[in-house]
C-alpha cells in the first residue's frame, strides 16, 4: 500500500478542454450556421389574423365586462342568469355550480345580496384571435392582496360573442 508524499497533495494535473462534456455528449462550441426554418403553414396555429383594431378593442371591453360580471356571480354578488344569453350551456352550468358552492361554503343564497368584503377587480385582458371568429383571452384578476388568471374563449355566433370556454386558476 503506497502513501501519498506531501509534495503531490494539492496538486491537481493538467486535464485537456475537450469540446464535449463527457457522457452527455453535448457540444459547447457555438453553432454559426443559421437553424433550420420549417416549411409555412407546418405549425397548426402559427398563421397571423389581421385584426382590425377597432374590434380588437370592443374585444377587451367586452372581455373585462364578461369576466368581471362572471367573478361577481361565483361570489355570489350577482345572479347566474344575467350571463344566460352570453355563455354556452356547458359554461352557464359551471358558472351556476360554483356560484352554489361558495354560496354553500359561505352560508348564503347566491347571487341575492354583496357577500364578499372585497370585491374582485379585473386588471388587464390580453387577447388573442386564432380566427376571425374566435378568440381567446387571458384576463389578470385582482382580488385582495391575491392575483389570479382567467382564461375565456369567445366564438361569435348570429352576431354575438358567446363564452364557449371560461377557466378559474
Amino acid at each position: 500500500m503506497s502513501v501519498p508524499t506531501p509534495e503531490l497533495i494539492g496538486v491537481r494535473l493538467p486535464v485537456p478542454v475537450t469540446a464535449t462534456q463527457g457522457t452527455l455528449a453535448l457540444a459547447l462550441l457555438p453553432r454559426h450556421a443559421p437553424p433550420e426554418l420549417a416549411a409555412p403553414g407546418s405549425r397548426p396555429g402559427a398563421t397571423v389574423v389581421p385584426i382590425d383594431r377597432r374590434l380588437r378593442h370592443t374585444i377587451a371591453e367586452w372581455t373585462h365586462r364578461f369576466t368581471q360580471a362572471a367573478l361577481e356571480i361565483v361570489g355570489g354578488d350577482r345572479p347566474s342568469s344575467q350571463l344566460l344569453r352570453w355563455t354556452s350551456p356547458d359554461v352557464y352550468a359551471d358558472l351556476r355550480r360554483r356560484a352554489q358552492l361558495v354560496a354553500r361554503a359561505g352560508g348564503h343564497q347566491p347571487g341575492l345580496a354583496r357577500v364578499q368584503p372585497v370585491r374582485p377587480r379585473v386588471l388587464s385582458v390580453h387577447s388573442c384571435f386564432v380566427t376571425d371568429d374566435i378568440v381567446e383571452c387571458g384576463v389578470h384578476v385582482r382580488h385582495g392582496e391575491r392575483s389570479r388568471a382567467v382564461a375565456v374563449r369567445f366564438e361569435r355566433t348570429d352576431q354575438r360573442w358567446i363564452c364557449t370556454a371560461l377557466d378559474f386558476s
